[in-house]
């Protein structure tokens, strides 16, 4: 299997890359570091102690240009990078993946629409390893290089054949959550249990908690937020989850932007709904 020549396949406790790629069953495509951690815990979770199941992950970017303050402040971009790469490093170590890629690009790559390369390396990565399950950024997302990254993710499993594509394809939350979502639309995501694991996967990455971005603390919070707010009139079914979005029509649909206006527009159906039935 040949990636680009920057690109760095991590094996946390498998010595053999083969085995690791083989044994693999959940797999998430991000565009940082800490992404993995915020967006597919659900993944991490449901083979966390599992022999039967697997979770790897790919991080597109190289990590440069994030905020940094207190000792990191004068940090060079260069010096960021090496520093984000261990703490993700580390996640994989607590999560127990079974293997992490780093594919080091930069943000303008990954958004540069006539750049291949990346295309390339993730669909070498699900040939090889033809997860059930993909987890990657939802097209709904505000920053810019997610919304790439899940673009180029749909790319290359549109140039794979039937055989090699997912049974579950989630659009995840990060910057953007999904609770706009219609409840019959949304997908639930259970996230509940192993709160000192859940807590470790993101407090490792101290470069951007002390750069100012407290994302340990608002995931978390985002998750039960979910939970909790879910449902007014029921008692809640778990006390952490994630929302997510099925991405799978879209790998034989080019229409991107409709499928999500589609969820927006029935989103803002609902409203009104309710205020003409009052009103």
């Amino acid at each position: 299997m040949k990636l680009n020549n920057n690109a760095e396949i991590y094996l946390p406790f498998e010595e053999n890359r083969e085995a690791a790629m083989d044994k693999t069953t959940h797999m998430v495509f991000s565009a940082h570091q800490d992404d993995i951690e915020i967006m597919a815990q659900h993944g991490i979770l449901s083979c966390f102690g599992d022999p039967n199941s697997w979770f790897a992950a790919v991080v597109c970017s190289d990590g440069a240009g994030s905020s940094r303050s207190g000792i990191y402040q004068n940090y060079s971009d260069d010096e960021m990078k090496e520093i984000r790469i261990v703490e993700q490093k580390k996640a994989a170590v607590v999560g127990e993946y079974s293997f992490l890629a780093l594919l080091k690009y930069s943000s303008a790559q990954i958004k540069d629409t006539t750049f291949s390369p990346l295309v390339e390396d993730i669909k070498t990565l699900l040939l090889k390893v033809r997860p059930k399950i993909i987890y990657t950024h939802s097209p709904a997302d505000k920053h810019d290089t997610h919304v790439a990254v899940v673009l180029r993710v749909l790319s290359a499993l549109r140039q794979i054949s039937q055989e090699y594509r997912p049974e579950f394809f989630y659009g995840c939350e990060v910057w953007r959550g999904l609770d706009w979502v219609n409840d019959d639309e949304k997908i639930i995501l259970d996230v509940s249990g192993h709160p000192a694991l859940r807590a470790s996967l993101l407090g490792v990455f101290d470069s951007q908690i002390e750069g100012g971005k407290r994302y340990d603390l608002a995931a978390l919070g985002r998750q039960a937020a979910n939970a909790t707010f879910y449902a007014s009139h029921d008692t809640d079914k778990t006390d952490a989850a994630t929302y997510a979005l099925d991405l799978l029509p879209l790998i034989d649909s080019e229409d991107i932007y409709g499928y999500i206006d589609g969820y927006i527009r029935r989103f803002s159906e609902d409203i009104k709904s309710k205020i003409e039935k009052f009103k």
